[in-house]
């Protein structure tokens, strides 16, 4: 390690290349520092460690991702993406959309379908949320057996739970077998009820969020991880986020159960975000040298337990996410073919990618590019 860094970090840096965990202060002290020598060291170990837990191909997966209707009851702070029933620019896709979608997707090669969407008290069939969801993904699983269904957050398993008076345990179990092959680690934003409560106060808690990812893994359907960062949140409670997240993958993985397939970091874009939390970020677009760094500690603090790491090229764009692969990342995610969550809070980096960018981007580091099914099994020749 360079002469100028302090020997605490270097000290953390050899634990964590050696294999060991390292500690919430440790994961502070990599946060905290300010230099550009000691972030491009940070870079490196995270790189190092990449190479050493997943090797240097770059996987991606071919996916659309619909959101399925906006209109939502909740109002969380950053969103653009929602809309009152009856507002200027609500929709509800209905059946026949939804199914087109998907043909167009499997046209293009997808192997994926990626849902999710705002909360809607009023998509119910036979009087219940449940059997409106499952018909979502039977639409598509009819007549495409093939394709796995990566759907609903544990936001939307808690509401549909709640709609209908039943336990997470058994919206889950009837999703499953409607089709939904795994969940999206979403909703999660930062699992700090402070930030929780500034952020999006009509969402559930970071322990309901827990225990719903928890059931999942129980009941054998895999999850993924996410984190919003780079807005109100400070770097203890980003460092806390991934402790929760190792601490839930842990007793998953010593359960002897699927546990989180993935991490993927989700920088703040507010330039259409609702006035007050873009007033008090005070900025449109993600700090791109913040985000590089938060997504190398994340491998260095993640990585022995989720080894996948993905950039959002949504929110970085294609270049930012092509970055991101230096920085401890070993996935630069799917086509998704639209995507309007994101896009309508203003991010810049489009809504779609051909095969052929993705590879190209990968193609500029001088690393092979593979493609992968959703969870991370590897289904196609290196390019």
């Amino acid at each position: 390690m360079p002469s100028q860094l302090t020997t605490p970090i270097v000290d953390i840096l050899d634990r964590a290349l050696n294999g060991q965990d390292i500690s919430p202060d440790d994961g502070i002290a990599l946060l905290s520092q300010p230099t550009a020598a000691a972030r491009e060291t940070i870079r490196a170990a995270a790189d190092q460690l990449r190479q050493q837990q997943v090797g240097d191909t770059v996987t991606y997966v071919i996916n659309r991702n619909i959101n399925y209707t906006n209109i939502c009851e909740q109002h969380c702070s950053f969103c653009a993406f929602r809309r009152d029933e009856g507002q200027p620019g609500a929709y509800w896709l209905n059946w026949e959309n939804i199914l087109e979608k998907a043909t167009a997707a499997v046209e293009t090669g997808a192997t994926e379908i990626c849902m999710q969407g705002g909360l809607n008290p009023t998509a119910k069939v036979n009087d219940r949320s449940l059997d409106h969801y499952q018909q979502l993904v039977t639409t598509i699983k009819d007549k495409f057996p093939q394709l796995h269904i990566h759907a609903f957050s544990p936001q939307e398993v808690q509401f549909i739970a709640r709609e209908d008076g039943l336990t997470f345990a058994t919206v889950i179990r009837e999703l499953a077998q409607a089709g939904v092959g795994s969940l999206p680690g979403t909703a999660a934003e930062v699992l700090d009820d402070r930030v929780r409560r500034v952020l999006c106060p009509e969402k559930i808690d970071a322990t309901t969020w827990v225990e719903i990812v928890t059931t999942a893994h129980e009941l054998g359907m895999p999850t993924t991880s996410t984190m919003l960062s780079g807005h109100i949140e400070t770097i203890e409670q980003q460092i806390g986020h991934f402790e929760t997240l190792r601490q839930l993958q842990q007793r998953s993985l010593s359960q002897g159960e699927t546990g989180i397939s993935e991490f993927i970091l989700l920088p703040f874009v507010g330039q259409d975000a609702p006035a007050p939390l873009r007033k008090r970020v005070g900025r449109d677009q993600p700090v791109i040298a913040d985000a590089l760094l938060l997504t190398a500690v994340a491998r260095i603090y993640l990585g022995r337990w989720i080894k996948n790491h993905q950039p959002s090229w949504v929110k970085l764009g294609l270049d930012g996410a092509t970055e991101a692969l230096r920085w401890g990342c070993n996935d630069i995610g799917g086509t998704l073919m639209e995507e309007h969550i994101t896009s309508m809070a203003g991010a810049q980096g489009g809504t779609c990618q051909s095969v052929a960018d993705l590879t190209g981007a990968i193609a500029t580091l001088n690393r092979p590019s593979q493609q992968r099914d959703t969870l991370y099994n590897l289904i196609s020749a290196n390019y």
